[in-house]
């Protein structure tokens, strides 16, 4: 398969991207999806923010408190922004509606590249697999773009066609979608299929879909949880975080953590700053360096801040210019508003 590959971006420009894991995890005692509505809105929202953020879906799932997205970026920044912008229009989409505020100052979106074949592999495979968590069957899963793989096309209605006041309430946003290939079901719904990059995915299976259901049954989801939500998550004691680290250093370099140069390691750190949670003193001794070099290495400030001691957290987000669309108030009349464009 081809893991990193060129691809047109949604601003005319082709570039080389890389595959990610985005994922928006952290709630255990409230539903964010409470209605087909919040999950059609956040299925949209996924996709016009990918659109607004430069990126490309791969294949996603929305659940009832949380989603996954396989994306495709030209770098970690451009994927850590998109994920940023869904869960700021997403919390903004549930206050408005429900009137509950700070509900996602709970929620945490994460970005993990998929470094190996195999991680892609997996990845593409656990997303829909999240039906499950729903009851749902994986190929009857509304909310997710399993039924855009292995596909033939489906006819619906171009979004572009439709009239700027339809197209705002429906899509949930002011932005301009007149050159977009989207289009919906007699739902109203988004077709996977006209806005997820349905061929990535079959290649990394060299165009076998029993490949890929093969890949779904089997697998062993709880090692994917691991890797791909818990591990960034949850930070792990000295002596694990150095087996983590030096597993990582076997797959880069053939050698353990010891026996690398300064240069290697150097070149371990934002990965592993990324993908776990960890600190930059925990950094700096498991890879035996100099907690300025780990703190240059990653782009933070030196060792004696607040931002690069252990209580750092690995917390790195960032705020964004608001804006979005939401649903009428109970009792109100009209489509919903487009704010702060």
């Amino acid at each position: 398969m081809r893991r990193t590959v060129d691809r047109k971006l949604p601003d005319g420009s082709i570039r080389e991207v890389q595959p990610f894991h985005m994922s928006m995890e952290g709630l255990e005692t409230i539903i964010l999806c409470r209605d087909d509505e919040d999950y059609d809105a956040l299925v949209k929202i996924l996709c016009v923010t990918a659109k607004r953020k430069n990126i490309i879906v791969i294949i996603y799932a929305v659940v009832s408190n949380h989603c996954h997205a396989a994306i495709l970026a030209v770098s970690q920044v451009h994927a850590d922004e998109y994920g940023q912008e869904v869960k700021r229009i997403y919390s903004m989409w549930f206050s408005h509606k429900y009137g509950i505020n700070n509900v996602m100052r709970r929620v945490d979106m994460k970005a993990i590249v998929l470094d190996t074949d195999s991680y892609v592999r997996n990845a593409l495979a656990y997303i829909p697999r999240n039906a499950l968590d729903n009851g749902c069957n994986v190929n009857e899963y509304e909310w997710s773009g399993f039924k855009a793989m292995f596909a033939s096309p489906i006819i619906g209605i171009p979004v572009k066609m439709l009239s700027k006041r339809v197209r705002e309430r429906v899509m949930h946003t002011g932005d301009d979608l007149t050159d977009v290939e989207w289009q919906l079901d007699k739902k109203s719904h988004l077709i996977p299929g006209s806005w997820c990059d349905h061929e990535y995915l079959e290649q990394a299976f060299n165009n076998d879909s029993a490949y890929f259901m093969r890949i779904i049954g089997s697998q062993n989801s709880a090692e994917m949880q691991q890797q791909l939500i818990d591990n960034p998550r949850q930070m792990m004691p000295d002596s694990e975080f150095f087996r983590h680290a030096n597993s990582q250093s076997l797959r880069w370099f053939n050698s353990e953590i010891p026996a690398l140069p300064t240069e290697k390691k150097l070149r371990l750190v934002p990965y592993l700053y990324r993908t776990t949670k960890t600190t930059i003193p925990q950094l700096a001794r498991t890879l035996s360096l100099d907690r300025d070099k780990v703190a240059s290495a990653v782009g933070r400030k030196k060792t004696g801040t607040h931002d690069a001691g252990e209580g750092d957290k690995g917390n790195r987000g960032r705020s964004e210019k608001m804006g979005g669309t939401f649903p009428a108030k109970s009792g109100s009349e009209g489509v919903g508003r487009p704010i702060g464009w």
